[in-house]
């Protein structure tokens, strides 16, 4: 690809924790790990962290000519420590040689992996990509990965090389016995098969497709030289991997004849339900030349609960009722996906390619740029679904091991996300349907939690002050970015209900100050006046005063426009400390869980999302920039060392961070603050990041990215491709591309057809997406040039401001 290398970040084989996610938005994920293996297989509709499944690997054969031929898998050696009550479960095949040395690097849905070993002269490299097109979601949802080998001779001799795709059949699974091995309920089935220029195995069970285990699995090759084995031999024990090695490291070529009922049983066969097939692709490469080897992996698990089957909502029996997955409707099983990704694979690669190199053109500190390209995985994994005909996006904060974490579209954690939105816009758009117009009732009150969209009762709990308002900044932002009216028009009603509840429900004076019991992110509530919540009341105000205008609602715009000009006065008075923003708490210790005269970081989020929306300040400029600099000087610390903290940890020992709260006076700490105060959340951080961009504080931004990325999420310590909160994969981290939008000054108004950029002293290059397409545009001297990379610019009008 064409992009800068001082612009990637490489990991090495070293870096052990490394693990990119592979799949399609809604369709669950396979990763894979920096040392080229396989791992998490997240397709059955569930988060499936750390299980190892059999029998799941790429080798490769290769003879030069005049020598012996070696057999290696396609991946670095294990990394240490080697732990486990048997060693290595056999199906592991933990004992099989392997390449001394591996990297591994990300551009946008593309992963990279580069294998090297002193005794054999190849150069190996492997590209993997799922579809990833910003405004097409269903191309960007196929449940599909395309595996291209590349391999050089280096070497002055002719060389044979056989790369073999192995899959073990996970259609009809029922967990694992006590040995690590994969037990089943159902009879597996594995067929070869040829379409178009496809050949390869399908994989299915006798499971009617009504159960929840039922699926298909396919793997296939498009190189023209192949040879296959639909079903490993069986025997005893592990005869099976013992009989695929003896012939495939022969002479590289796999035998389909499948011999096993003259085979002698052994007195245990540990694989006795399980089918595993290959296929390999064979090429002869001269010195100097290099061939390619072309591999998919395919799967279709349709069936999911019809319920969230989450941990903090009420419980019911969903085993008889089940609703489909949206890629389901085009994918009946997995070959259907497997012949639309190779169909298509020239649109489908040309256009996710400029996608990850018009991304990368971004002149954007390296941190942020990899903020922004790792996060974006989220929208892969398993916290994100979309279900039924319709294809209603529906999502969890995060993901534990082995299950979602939160569930309920959270509107007061997605409040923090910016990816999807710009990215995807029509899945966003979905998102604020389900709020409006399910889960607000007749006097305004949103249900933070979406529960009855899969006919679940609606959450009962008490209304989230700041997700609430956040949902009405973030529908000014789909029309804003849409200019979709009907949208606008669908939920204007109760967008209107939902913010004059914040008068009545949360404002017990009618000062225009929220004041009452504010539920809020923190999953405790914050008593008295507070600029947390009150900023992003502002903020909903100025936007809620906007989308009146458009709909012609002269008295609520009258209303909120003067609500906001006495609120936002009155609590700058009441919370301004002459350096930042407190909570106006007579006994802080009256309740549990407030902060009083602590110096919180998400005291002006409102703010943030004030920008990204140019809705202006909604508090006075200067003490904005006063308090978004305290934020940065009392919160941000390198090292935890000597930091006491009984709170969940994501920060510790020599890493770096932004603390959600501290106390510059330490004798104003509440006894027992908020419960989440001393943690550190990278969600919050690049909210923090974005809002110090705004008012030009760059360095400070970046200190904090470099901090998440460098120190904390570097490879050895986290997985980059993993940020964690409440869960794997975790949501908010998707406020990482609020860090675009800030370097750009990104502004929209689709209603208007205008979209904005501001000039900067240098000339830079930022990447962009409209509503229906991305590009790259380039700014000198308040000159531009567009290079439209996906959809056209129709008739917007681009304006460059200083």
């Amino acid at each position: 690809m064409n992009i800068s290398k001082d612009k990637i970040r490489i990991y090495t084989n070293k870096d052990y924790l490394v693990k990119s996610l592979l799949g399609g938005i809604g369709t669950g994920s396979v990763s894979l790990g920096v040392r080229g293996n396989l791992l998490d297989f997240e397709i059955f509709n569930k988060a499936n962290k750390n299980v190892k499944y059999p029998y799941t690997f790429f080798s490769i054969f290769t003879k030069f000519a005049g020598e012996k031929g070696q057999t290696r898998m396609l991946e670095a050696k294990i990394n240490e420590p080697y732990e486990g009550p048997i060693g290595y479960a056999a199906n592991q095949l933990a004992g099989i040689p392997r390449f001394d040395k591996s990297s591994l690097y990300t551009v946008g849905p593309f992963t990279y992996v580069k294998l090297e070993d002193a005794k054999l002269p190849l150069e190996i490299n492997l590209e993997a990509f799922s579809p990833m097109i910003p405004t097409n979601p269903d191309d960007s949802g196929i449940p599909a990965i395309r595996f291209k080998y590349t391999v050089k001779n280096k070497s002055n001799k002719e060389c044979f090389v056989s790369i073999c795709d192995t899959q073990s059949n996970f259609t009809a699974q029922k967990g694992f016995d006590l040995f690590d091995n994969l037990m089943m309920c159902g009879n597996l089935k594995n067929e070869f098969y040829t379409s178009g220029s496809l050949k390869g195995i399908n994989m299915y069970s006798d499971l009617e497709d009504t159960r929840l285990e039922y699926g298909t699995m396919t793997i296939a090759t498009t190189n023209d030289k192949y040879t296959y084995k639909t079903n490993w031999d069986k025997g005893g024990w592990w005869d099976g991997a013992q009989y695929f090695f003896n012939e495939f490291s022969s002479d590289g070529m796999l035998n389909n004849i499948n011999p096993s009922e003259e085979k002698e049983k052994g007195p245990l066969d540990f694989d006795a339900t399980l089918k595993t097939g290959s296929v390999a692709a064979y090429e002869t490469i001269k010195p100097n030349e290099e061939k390619e080897f072309i591999f998919y992996l395919a799967w279709s698990f349709p069936n999911r609960p019809k319920g969230w089957d989450g941990h903090i909502c009420p419980h019911r029996d969903y085993s008889n009722e089940i609703i489909k997955n949206y890629y389901s409707y085009r994918f009946t099983i997995a070959l259907d996906a497997v012949n639309y990704f190779n169909d298509n694979y020239e649109r489908l690669y040309k256009d996710s390619k400029s996608f990850a190199e018009g991304l990368f053109q971004t002149d954007i500190n390296k941190w942020m740029l990899d903020a922004i390209n790792s996060t974006i995985t989220v929208l892969r994994s398993t916290t994100c679904f979309r279900v039924g005909e319709d294809g209603k996006f529906l999502a969890w904060e995060g993901q534990m091991n082995d299950r979602g974490s939160c569930e309920g579209n959270c509107s007061h954690v997605w409040n923090y996300a910016q990816a999807l939105a710009f990215l995807f816009p029509t899945l966003e758009q979905d998102m604020r349907r389900t709020e409006f117009l399910i889960e607000t009732d007749d006097d305004g009150n949103m249900a933070f939690r979406t529960m009855q969209v899969l006919g679940d009762p609606r959450w009962q709990m008490l209304p989230a002050t700041d997700g609430q308002m956040g949902s009405i900044i973030r529908l000014y932002r789909e029309y804003m970015f849409s200019g979709n009216i009907e949208l606008l028009k669908e939920c204007y009603p109760k967008m209107k209900k939902a913010l004059d509840f914040a008068f009545s429900y949360w404002d017990s004076n009618g000062d225009f100050v929220l004041d009452s019991k504010q539920h809020n992110t923190y999953d405790i509530e914050f008593y008295g006046e507070n600029s947390l919540t009150n900023s992003l009341f502002f903020a909903a105000l100025k936007a809620g005063s906007r989308l009146a205008d458009v709909m012609n609602d002269k008295e609520s715009k009258e209303k909120w426009d003067n609500a906001f000009a006495k609120g936002s006065s009155k609590m700058d008075e009441m919370l301004f400390n002459g350096e930042y923003y407190i909570q106006d708490i007579d006994d802080v210790n009256k309740y549990k869980y407030q902060y009083g005269k602590g110096c919180l970081s998400d005291q002006i989020f409102g703010q943030t999302l004030a920008h990204i929306n140019s809705l202006g300040y909604v508090l006075p400029e200067n003490h904005i920039k006063s308090a978004i600099r305290s934020i940065y000087k009392y919160n941000y610390r390198k090292g935890f060392k000597d930091f006491l903290c009984v709170q969940r940890t994501y920060a510790l020992n020599d890493d770096e961070g932004l603390l959600l709260c501290s106390w510059p006076n330490k004798d104003d700490r509440p006894l027992n603050p908020f419960v989440y105060s001393d943690e550190v959340w990278s969600g919050i951080e690049y909210q923090v990041a974005t809002n110090l961009i705004y008012e030009e504080f760059e360095k400070e931004a970046i200190d904090i990215v470099r901090s998440i990325r460098e120190v904390r999420y570097n490879g050895t310590k986290r997985n980059p491709f993993n940020e964690v909160e409440c869960g794997n994969h975790y949501a908010r981290s998707l406020a990482s591309y609020g860090l675009l939008l800030a370097n750009s000054g990104f502004e929209f108004d689709m209603p208007n057809k205008t979209i904005k950029f501001k000039t900067k002293k240098k000339p830079y290059k930022t990447f962009f997406t409209t509503n229906n397409g991305f590009g790259v545009i380039s700014i000198k001297n308040g000159e531009y040039n567009v290079d439209m990379l996906y959809g056209d610019l129709k008739d917007i009008n681009i304006i460059i401001k200083s």
